[in-house]
């Protein structure tokens, strides 16, 4: 199953992605996406090197499925951390 590469900002704390040109976006249509255990090995070590510059915290995998070209993720978990709350907002 395809992955893309998750992690939280330590500039502000929000969810970003790590994208094709190795930097770190707040929108999962942006992400990288790995198609193999090696591509994902590879995402994963980037992640870990911005994590040792500091840059992001608690990078790591999580599956998706391509809707068109969008990746989604699978698990509710990551869904809601992609997409936001479940439940309506106040204004």
């Amino acid at each position: 199953m395809p992955k893309v590469l998750i992690a939280s900002s330590l500039a502000d704390g929000f969810v970003r992605f790590l994208n094709e040109a190795g930097e770190w976006s707040p929108a999962i249509g942006d992400s990288a996406i790995a198609h193999s255990d090696i591509e994902a090995e590879a995402l994963l070590a980037k992640g870990q090197s911005a994590e040792a510059a500091n840059i992001v915290i608690d990078p790591y995998l999580i599956e998706v499925e391509i809707e068109g070209t969008k990746p989604k993720p699978v698990e509710y978990r990551e869904y809601i951390r992609a997409m936001g709350p479940s439940v309506p907002t106040p204004l």
